[in-house]
């Protein structure tokens, strides 16, 4: 039922109902009908207050009847301000969840965006310092805390002149653009005073392009020891006369100094090359050229005693194996 035709029914109604009333109670009046011990007069005011209540109940029974809205409202009103108030108070953490996912989208987004401009960089060579890359490696031994302060101190603020040299190499002025965490430096700081030889060596934490104003870095500390022995046998490779092929000599070489190499590496030193002594070179050549096919080791000796952060140099020594 439409509003307008619902109004003009409860009019209608409530004017019947009223006339209704007004003629039952002239009839009693004149009757002089008496209920509950009332004169006539007093009967004939109740029946007319009755029947105004009557058209009251009437419209509002139709209107509950009707109307499904007034009816949640007279009975279940309370029922849902109640359940609103819980659904708000469940919608806050909900909502805080909301805006920690939103947060963490917004972070990835950035990130996948950095890892983007990363991919690109590495692809066109645009990368002046590679992730884990080494800026500085240094010896330091311990002694007072003073001075193990002062050494550290030194030792970044020479890694911070390397990587500016390569990230800005345009400016003159020095800034400081080398970031490391203190509680590392603290750390490091705790461990030297424990006492020993150790090896400082400043790692980047991920690549830097070119013009960077930062480069976040992280410091390694590793126990200052010998590596190789003075005349040393680190790896070696066998020759035979059936697979011997001069051409295919220099990359075998090759190979013993890249396994010996890992092999020092294995050990713990920082070296990123072996450094081959020049007259061995020579000797080998001449061995060569005197020699087509034969049965020999070449060996890869180490010359000197070599610390963690010192080179390893060797010579290459052709053994004879016995037969």
């Amino acid at each position: 039922m439409s509003g307008w035709l619902f109004i003009i029914f409860l009019l209608l109604l409530g004017g019947l109902i009223s006339t209704l009333g007004d003629l039952l109670g002239s009839k009693i009046g004149k009757a002089r009908f008496s209920i509950l011990k009332l004169r006539p007069k007093k009967t004939a005011i109740l029946i007319t207050i009755l029947t105004g209540s009557l058209i009251s109940a009437s419209s509002l029974f139709l209107m509950i009847l009707v109307n499904r809205q007034l009816r949640v409202g007279l009975f279940k009103l309370g029922d849902l301000q109640k359940k609103l108030q819980e659904s708000k108070q469940l919608l806050i953490p909900l909502k805080k969840e909301r805006t920690k996912l939103e947060n963490k989208i917004k972070d990835k987004e950035t990130e996948f965006k950095q890892l983007e401009r990363n991919i690109i960089a590495l692809r066109s060579g645009k990368f002046v310092i590679r992730s884990g890359q080494s800026l500085i490696i240094s010896e330091i031994n311990s002694s007072s805390q003073e001075d193990i302060k002062s050494q550290i101190e030194n030792i970044i603020i020479n890694a911070n002149k390397y990587t500016h040299k390569i990230v800005k190499p345009k400016s003159k002025e020095i800034r400081n653009i080398l970031l490391l965490r203190k509680n590392h430096i603290d750390e490091m700081q705790n461990t030297i005073l424990n006492g020993g030889k150790w090896v400082i060596n400043i790692k980047s934490v991920r690549n830097v392009l070119s013009g960077e104003n930062y480069v976040y870095a992280f410091p390694e500390i590793t126990e200052n020891k010998i590596i190789v022995k003075k005349g040393e046998k680190i790896t070696k490779i066998y020759f035979n006369e059936e697979n011997f092929n001069k051409k295919d000599f220099g990359d075998k070489v090759n190979f013993l100094l890249s396994s010996s190499l890992a092999e020092v590496k294995r050990r713990g030193s920082l070296t990123n090359e072996i450094k081959l002594r020049s007259d061995s070179v020579k000797e080998l050549r001449d061995f060569l050229n005197k020699k087509n096919k034969i049965n020999f080791e070449l060996e890869a000796v180490s010359i000197s005693n070599s610390m963690t952060a010192q080179p390893v140099i060797i010579e290459l020594n052709i053994n004879y194996p016995k037969t």
